[in-house]
Order: C-alpha cells, then sequence, then structure tokens
C-alpha cells in the first residue's frame, strides 16, 4: 500500500516536472520568435509569474555604466520609475550580479539566511516600506552571454503563492529562463546598430535607461499636460540631460554639444542676427575657425534641409551640433542676456566697430550719447552675468593698438574668458566703471582703489571692490571683486575634517588669547573666521569687528568698515574697540608692527583676538610675526593657534567617477603623505613601523569592510565645469602648545615649529588634502596645485 502511494507521489511529480518545462517551452518559442522583444516581454511576464508561482517578477538589465542594474520588466508595482541598483552586497539582486550565481532565500528579512549567502548581504527594504507590501520568499538568477561569460542581467521572483521557498523544478527552470533570456538580449544588441530609430528617444530604450512602456508613458505625459518630453524625462524619470544629448547625437548623426558657462560669445557672429529671430529658427551660430562655421541647432537636419544658415552667413562650410532644448535656451541666454537688463550682446554691442584708433591712448575719448548709453548698459550686463554664474572677480585687461579689450571671469578659482569689446571703446569702458565707483578719470598713472554699490545701477543689492592698474602700453587694467555678502557658513559645514574641527572649536572657545587664520588672497580666510565667530556669537557675548570692506554681515556683531581716508586705519579701530567693552575683537588684517602690538596687549588684557595674515603657513607665520619686532614672551603667552588654508576645487557630486586603486597608487599615496612627517621623532625611530600605522588609520577611517579605498576621477556634466564645482578648504591647525610656545620664546627656525606641530598632531595642508583625497571630495591633481612648495 506504502508503495503504491509513493508510485503516485512520484508520478505526480514527474507529471508536474513536464508541464512545467512544456510551458516553459511555450514561452522560450515566444520569446526566441518576437520582433519587438519588450513588447513580447511584457506580454508574456503574468505568464511567467503563474507558472513561477510568483506574486512578482522583476527583470533587470546591466546598464551603461557596467556597475549599476535597471529594471526593465515589472510586474505588481504601481511605478513606472525603473528600479536602479549598484551591482554589489547592497541588494540581493545585485549580489546576484556581483557573484554571478544563483540565489534563493526563505525569508529576506532574515539576517542569519542572507549572511550564509554573503557576511555583507542586505535586503533593501525601502520599497516594502513606501508600498506597504512585504517581501518574503526570493528567487534571483543571473544572465549571462554563453560565449563572452558577460553579465546581461538578473531575473528576480518574489513571493511563492504557497507561502514557502521556491522549489527546486522552479530553480531549475529560472536557469532555463536566463538561458533564452541571454541570447534574445544578446541578439537584439547585435542587430540594434543598424536598425534607424524610430524617434529621437529610441536610443533610451536600446540601452536600457529607460522601458519601452516607459518611454511611452512620459510620451502621453508631456501630450497631456503640454509640457516638453525632454523636461518630463529629466523631472519624471531622471533621465540625465547629457544622456538625452547622446540620443540626439544618435539620432540626427551630428555631435552634442553640452552648454559651456565658459563658452566666449562670437560678438561678430551674433550682432547679425536678433533674439527672436534665433528662438524662433531654433539654430545659433557658436564658432567660426579655418574648419568652418559650427551651427547649433535644435534640429540639424530641418537647418540643414532648408538652407538658412547659408542665406544669414555666405560660407559653404558648415558644422552642426545638436544640443537639448534646455540647452539651447541657456545659450540663447548667455550670447543675449538672459535678465532683463535694457539690452543684449548683440544690442549693446551694435554699432561697436573697429574704427579708427588713434586716440585710444588718451584719458577720454568722445562717443556719442547713444554708444555711452549702451557702454553702461554693457558694464550692468557684465556684472550681473558673473554674479549669476558665480563668480569671484571680473577682470578687464585692454591690449594695445587696434586689439580688442578682454573680459574674463574668474570661477572656482579659474579665469576664463567672456566677452571682447571693440578697441575704440577702452578708455569710455574705463571712465564709466570709475565714475560708478568715485574715482578721478583723469589719473590713470596710479592704481586706485573704489566700491560699487551696485543697487545704484541694476537689479541685485551686491557690492563690488574695484582696483585700477596701469599697465604697459598706456593701458590700465581692472578687477573687480564681486563681495561675498551673506550669512555665514556654519562651523560645521566649512569642509574641516572631524579631527581638526574638534581642535578648531577647543582652541577658539578659550577666553583670552590670539587667533591666526592665514593663506593668500582669496583663499576663504575671512569666510573661515566669520564661521568661528558664527560659532561663538552668544546674546552674552560682546564682538567687534574691524574689516575692509565688510563683506559678511551677521546680527549680534558690531560691525566697522575701515576707511583709510577718514583716518579710520585698523590701529585707530583696534584702539576704539578697547574703550568698548569687547569680549571678542576680529581684525581683518594684520599687516604692521602697530596693529599687531595692539592686537597682542587687547589679548593679554583678557580679550579673545582674531585676525588674518598673507602667510603661506602655520610655522612661517610665528616667524613673520616675530620678525614685526614682538616680544617673544608675551606673544609665547597669547597665542592659542594659527590655522593656514587653502582652496581646491571639488569633484562634481553629479558625474565624479569611482574606481578601486591599485596598491601601486596607495603605496604612493602614502609616501607623499609621510614625507611631511620625515623628521618627526615617530618617523626617525621606526620609519616602517610609522607608515604602517597611518596605512591603518586610513584603512579604519575610508576603506570598506574588505580593506578597498574607492577613489574618484574628474569626468564632466552638463552642472559642472571639466568635473570640478565649487570648492572646499584644505586646512592646516597649529595649535600653540608648551612646546610650541618655549620654541617660539627662543626665536626656533620654522622647520623645528613644524616638527613640533606635526608631533602635536597637526596635518600640514598636503596631508589634509590627502585625506580628503581618500574622502572622496577631491582628487590628488587639485591638492598638488595649490600645495606646491
Amino acid at each position: 500500500m506504502v508503495t503504491a502511494q509513493v508510485a503516485n507521489a512520484s508520478k505526480e511529480s514527474l507529471d508536474h516536472r513536464l508541464q512545467f518545462f512544456k510551458n516553459l517551452q511555450t514561452l522560450t518559442n515566444k520569446i526566441h520568435g518576437a520582433d519587438a522583444l519588450d513588447q513580447i516581454m511584457l506580454d508574456v511576464s503574468p505568464d511567467i509569474c503563474n507558472l513561477f508561482e510568483c506574486d512578482r517578477l522583476t527583470i533587470y538589465v546591466v546598464a551603461q555604466d557596467k556597475i549599476t542594474l535597471i529594471s526593465k520588466i515589472k510586474t505588481g508595482l504601481n511605478s513606472f520609475k525603473d528600479l536602479r541598483l549598484s551591482i554589489s552586497d547592497q541588494s540581493i539582486a545585485g549580489h546576484v550580479a556581483l557573484t554571478k550565481t544563483m540565489i534563493s532565500l526563505r525569508d529576506v528579512y532574515d539576517d542569519e539566511e542572507l549572511r550564509s549567502h554573503s557576511p555583507t548581504l542586505k535586503f533593501q527594504r525601502a520599497v516594502d516600506q513606501r508600498t506597504g507590501y512585504r517581501t518574503k520568499q526570493m528567487l534571483v538568477a543571473p544572465i549571462i552571454d554563453a560565449q563572452s561569460k558577460e553579465l546581461l542581467g538578473v531575473v528576480q521572483f518574489i513571493n511563492h503563492r504557497l507561502g514557502d521557498a521556491f522549489t527546486a523544478i522552479a530553480a531549475e527552470g529560472v536557469q532555463a529562463l536566463c538561458e533564452t533570456l541571454a541570447v534574445a538580449f544578446s541578439q537584439k544588441s547585435k542587430v540594434l546598430p543598424t536598425n534607424t530609430p524610430r524617434t529621437k528617444f529610441d536610443f533610451l530604450v536600446s540601452e536600457a535607461i529607460l522601458s519601452a512602456p516607459e518611454l511611452e508613458l512620459a510620451v502621453r505625459s508631456a501630450r497631456r499636460n503640454l509640457l516638453d518630453l525632454e523636461d518630463v524625462l529629466i523631472d519624471e524619470f531622471k533621465v540625465q540631460r547629457s544622456i538625452l544629448g547622446q540620443a540626439l547625437s544618435k539620432y540626427f548623426n551630428v555631435p552634442y554639444e553640452e552648454f559651456k558657462p565658459e563658452r566666449i560669445i562670437p560678438v561678430d557672429l551674433v550682432k547679425r542676427l536678433k533674439r527672436q529671430y534665433v528662438e524662433q529658427n531654433s539654430w545659433l551660430p557658436i564658432m567660426e575657425d579655418q574648419n568652418g562655421l559650427t551651427v547649433l541647432a535644435i534640429d540639424p537636419e530641418h537647418t540643414n534641409t532648408t538652407h538658412v544658415v547659408n542665406h544669414v552667413f555666405a560660407t559653404s562650410k558648415i558644422n552642426y551640433r545638436v544640443t537639448t532644448k534646455k540647452e539651447f535656451r541657456q545659450t540663447i541666454d548667455q550670447f543675449f542676456g538672459g535678465v532683463s537688463d535694457g539690452g543684449s550682446v548683440d544690442e549693446l554691442l551694435s554699432g561697436m566697430e573697429d574704427e579708427d584708433d588713434e586716440h585710444a591712448g588718451q584719458a577720454v575719448v568722445e562717443v556719442s550719447a547713444a554708444v555711452e548709453n549702451e557702454l553702461v548698459k554693457l558694464i550692468n550686463k557684465v556684472i550681473i552675468d558673473a554674479y549669476q554664474q558665480g563668480a569671484s572677480d571680473i577682470h578687464i585687461e585692454p591690449r594695445p593698438g587696434k586689439e580688442k579689450t578682454l573680459i574674463r571671469f574668474r570661477k572656482d578659482g579659474t579665469l576664463s574668458p567672456y566677452i571682447e569689446i571693440p578697441a575704440s571703446y577702452r578708455s569710455a569702458l574705463l571712465a564709466r566703471i570709475k565714475i560708478m565707483c568715485d574715482l578721478d578719470i583723469s589719473e590713470r598713472r596710479k592704481p586706485q582703489d573704489g566700491k560699487i554699490k551696485f543697487k545704484k545701477y541694476g537689479p541685485f543689492d551686491i557690492e563690488l571692490r574695484v582696483a585700477t592698474i596701469p599697465s604697459s602700453g598706456g593701458m590700465e587694467d581692472v578687477v573687480m571683486r564681486i563681495l561675498a555678502a551673506g550669512e555665514p557658513i556654519p562651523i560645521d559645514k566649512l569642509g574641516v575634517l572631524p579631527y581638526n574641527l574638534e581642535r578648531l572649536k577647543n582652541v577658539v572657545s578659550k577666553p583670552y588669547g590670539l587667533f591666526f587664520v592665514c593663506g593668500p588672497t582669496g583663499s576663504g580666510k575671512t569666510t573661515t573666521l566669520h564661521s568661528v565667530l558664527s560659532h561663538l556669537n552668544t546674546p552674552e557675548t560682546k564682538i567687534w569687528t574691524a574689516e575692509d570692506p565688510v563683506e559678511i554681515t551677521q546680527k549680534g556683531l558690531r560691525q566697522v568698515q575701515v576707511n583709510r581716508k577718514a583716518g579710520m586705519d585698523f590701529a585707530t579701530v583696534m584702539r576704539a574697540f578697547l574703550r568698548a567693552d569687547p569680549d571678542i575683537i576680529m581684525v581683518g588684517e594684520m599687516r604692521d608692527k602697530e596693529t599687531v602690538s595692539i592686537g597682542l596687549e587687547a589679548s593679554l588684557t583678557g580679550h579673545l583676538v582674531f585676525a588674518t595674515l598673507h602667510t603661506n603657513s602655520a610655522p612661517e607665520s610665528i616667524v613673520r610675526l616675530l620678525d614685526m619686532g614682538m616680544d617673544p614672551f608675551n606673544f609665547a603667552d597669547a597665542l592659542l593657534g594659527i590655522l593656514a588654508q587653502r582652496l581646491t576645487k571639488r569633484l562634481c557630486g553629479k558625474c565624479k567617477l569611482a574606481y578601486h586603486p591599485e596598491k601601486e597608487e596607495m603605496m604612493a599615496l602614502l609616501d607623499e603623505y609621510c614625507q611631511e612627517l620625515l623628521n618627526t621623532e615617530v618617523f626617525l625611530k621606526n620609519p616602517l613601523e610609522a607608515k604602517k600605522k597611518v596605512f591603518t588609520t586610513w584603512q579604519s577611517q575610508y576603506a570598506d569592510k574588505t580593506g578597498k579605498f574607492t577613489l574618484y576621477k574628474a569626468v564632466g556634466c552638463e552642472h559642472c565645469s571639466n568635473g570640478y564645482k565649487g570648492r572646499v578648504g584644505l586646512h592646516e591647525l597649529m595649535v600653540a602648545n608648551d612646546t610650541v610656545k618655549k620654541l617660539i620664546q627662543d626665536h626656533a627656525r620654522v622647520s623645528e615649529l613644524l616638527t613640533a606641530a606635526l608631533a602635536d598632531g597637526m596635518l600640514t595642508l598636503k596631508m589634509d588634502g590627502i585625506e580628503k583625497v581618500l574622502s572622496g571630495i577631491t582628487d590628488m591633481k587639485q591638492v598638488r596645485i595649490v600645495c606646491i612648495k
């Protein structure tokens, strides 16, 4: 009797197996015979779910970057947005892709079961938390090309309908399904390049950036809401603009041109066109050289077939570039002006032809009232554009003879050309700037300093510090610095390493003493000091500041503007402060013996004094101050610490490329880091052991659990300039401990002070920079640029 029951059960199991694989073969035939793979997969996905008795099915494909999985087919999830997973242990599908091995789980929330497959394996619970759905069983398998062994994607089944783990038949069946999909995916990838795309954005589907239903949904959404399809793809489906540009490039078969904030405006080309015409016809000349005229267009094919460019520009050689609609609008704003400032580039420069310039070197040039009015508008536009583009300085550089006057902007520490002005108007241009900041327009032999309060002339409440400098050939250069008005940056957001931040807070919290921030012009000294003052700014504290100019304002501070013409220099203002019951005094700059002496006196009489210095490093600052004639004993008693800093470019957070450095690269980085420590006692005793200790510290702070480091490379995208966006500070904090104070009293050399500070735990600028490289904030190229000795 028992034998008969076993035989019947075995027969039922065999029948079930035969039926399962028969149904699977039917699905396989449909997939292999389909021309439109995406559509047939959508059609058969419910049948696949029924066959494997699961609630949900997701099929992922490997993205272009080869480090991400993107969902191509999803059932059961009411979302048209793709799921994106990194190929790593941070998700189950990512782990399967990483190891190229199938995995079957009884309960994904069982950490012990997860650890049995990998110690670091995790289940992404975010989708369950967002939808309220409870994922339990999971069967996941890799899709691998049989010939190249390359990973193509991952199949994922969720929740067996019987509430138990997926069966052995299901595990065997999913392997067969993956083999079928691998063949289908491989054949599709071979056919795709020869096919002509049906729409501008078919490239997004063929490269698995979007699925066909997602693209169709985007099209319907754009039509229904009367929106541009590009905006819908970017805002709702999170497609990068550069990817859209690649799709347009494939469709029109011309190179993609991204928006370039630093582009030089081709005035001679642009002034032949009006803004309204460019907006209506959607093409714009951006460059002309020996290779011909380069034209930017939204639809290069249409622009080419109408021959409209040939009618405007007498040239037979035209090179087209395609761009997205938003980037085209940005370029129009860049060329013609994006603010209602009373004019655009072509209008402001129309009529400013290169005329006979025999009077160009004279102090005054006679210009018509109309041209003078255009010059006023042009200068306003230059200032507005600089402010909107985040520039810190505007450089106006006249050149002798009939050469044009070049205007450049400094952004993130780098100068880039902005526009050129005809030579015949350079004197009138400089005269107008001098008028705006109340300088003597007839004085061209001496440097002059002034300020422009732009609120009187334009839409923004900003202030500019202006310096005029006589240059060769009877010329006169102008540099205008846009002052960084606004609220101070919180001290925790300054980019100071946690180790240095704790030491900095301890030092500046003392009730009295001297603290200096040093570095070259434009290194962020004032910004740092105001962040420190903001940290100390409490209702019970009286803080006086003497600045030239007052750039950052904050409530609670009593701020004084230095005015040397009125006899209000730093020393005079500081003497006044000492009679005004201060707790804290901040001096914009200590550049002479008198100011330093008053600061030292104030610190010794119970006041906390902050100041800036133009020196290269923290130890050098001490020697500089002693050379000014400071009493070494009083100075040693008063000094709390010195913070040296530089600004280096920050990697763009949107496009930086992660990679795992080889051992040789890490050893070179370690050698460069330890080069700064060679003269310290620890390294002199046992350099190998000291190096090993540094590397072990790095591993604990910056490496993953397997000991691998992750560094980043600059790439470049629409949001940044050559892979960098913004800047970050590098800091060298020297705390005045007993050893340092003793060395100051003994008039020690810079090298002795440096060795003592390093032994106390100071990080040099380069060491701080290397730690920020390991943190993924910047790269060594930028660190070396600002840390050259």
